[in-house]
């Protein structure tokens, strides 16, 4: 059941009230109530969708989490970094679609220091001043702190000098420690992962939020993690800031290693992954957008969740590497795939960039 006495857009859903509803609110009751948050954003008949691609620009590190199958060691023969030649193809091929950006990322290498990335940044916006680079992650960012003995703030305007527009949410799995130790013990903390979200967005970067489900959690822990983001958010847009442009929430793969240690051996139902993605619009009240995943649910799941609080259904994720290596069976899209799911929902689809600017309104 729901609270009769809570109304979307005006009251604030608590913590304990979210552990509640997960545990026993009506699906569909909660599904229009994410729908009348979603619209409090959004326009009702409109979704919009981001022509892009993925370059993982290396796949060697340090970091072994136990969910990836892309990674290589320091020094294994598979590892590689991309030359400027082989981007350059990369981004043409991008650009010679309509795409407006990349994200950019990789594994902790070691080999790679600052230089490297500020001299591929600026040469990356000099090939193509047009599209935007969504590079890293906090847990990247981290590395190179670590390995140059710079602090956040430093490396993180140095990279925005060169040519970073945009820190993406990546490696946020689930923002619990007890869960990164066990999954990705390496990576770092949950508050670490804020902070450096923090001060990206000081200084006038933009950046998103993930969360992972189906690694044994529960539904307190992914309230926990909501609140973290939320909380973040409150702050951010207290002080002026953007804050997170957009939530994007999917569930963990078993094909990897770290399906031989999970309690669960059948894949986060639908309807585990559409509650959640309900309770999670009506909680984050102070986000502006939440994206479907259709990469790990399926192009038809993802058209459901629009009808669930989701306003985007994300992007076509040309190459994309990391999340099909550890188990993702849904091939990539072109924008007319994306533009047939959104419409047969029932929704305008509007294109758009990384930053929600609208790049195509649909006519008639």
């Amino acid at each position: 059941m729901m609270p009769e006495k809570f109304k979307v857009g005006t009251d604030r859903l608590s913590s304990e009230q979210a552990i509640a509803w997960f545990e026993s609110a009506d699906e569909f009751a909660l599904a229009n109530c994410a729908q009348q948050m979603r619209n409090k954003f959004n326009p009702c008949d409109e979704v919009t969708y981001l022509v892009d691609r993925n370059i993982n620009y290396t796949n060697v590190c340090t970091t072994d989490c136990l969910f990836c199958g892309f990674y290589r060691p320091v020094g294994d023969e598979g590892g590689y970094v991309l030359s400027k030649p082989l981007l350059k193809e990369k981004m043409q091929e991008l650009h010679d679609l309509g795409g407006s950006r990349i994200l950019l990322q990789g594994g902790h290498n070691p080999e790679l220091r600052i230089k490297w990335y500020e001299d591929l940044f600026s040469w990356m916006k000099k090939e193509f001043p047009d599209i935007q680079i969504d590079g890293l992650s906090p847990s990247e960012i981290d590395n190179i702190c670590t390995i140059e003995n710079l602090d956040t703030k430093e490396v993180l305007l140095r990279l925005q000098v060169a040519g970073l527009d945009y820190l993406p949410g990546g490696g946020a799995e689930m923002l619990v420690d007890s869960i990164r130790q066990r999954i990705s013990k390496k990576k770092i903390s949950a508050k670490r992962w804020i902070d450096i979200m923090d001060v990206a967005q000081s200084l006038g970067l933009k950046t998103s939020a993930s969360m992972v489900i189906g690694v044994d959690e529960s539904y307190a822990q992914r309230v926990e993690h909501l609140k973290l983001l939320r909380d973040q958010q409150d702050k951010s847009l207290q002080r002026g800031d953007k804050g997170f442009e957009a939530f994007i929430m999917w569930p963990m793969l078993l094909d990897n290693n770290l399906g031989k240690v999970l309690k669960r051996n059948e894949p986060v139902a639908i309807s585990e992954y559409l509650k959640t993605l309900a309770l999670a619009r009506v909680y984050l009240d102070n986000f502006d957008h939440v994206q479907a995943s259709w990469p790990t649910m399926g192009p038809e799941v993802a058209e459901i969740a629009l009808h669930w609080g989701a306003d985007s259904i994300g992007s076509t994720m040309m190459e994309e590497n990391v999340v099909s290596q550890s188990g993702a069976i849904h091939p990539m899209m072109t924008e007319e795939m994306l533009r047939r799911h959104i419409e047969k929902s029932g929704f305008k689809a509007v294109k758009r960039d990384s930053n929600f600017e609208l790049l195509e309104t649909q006519q008639g």
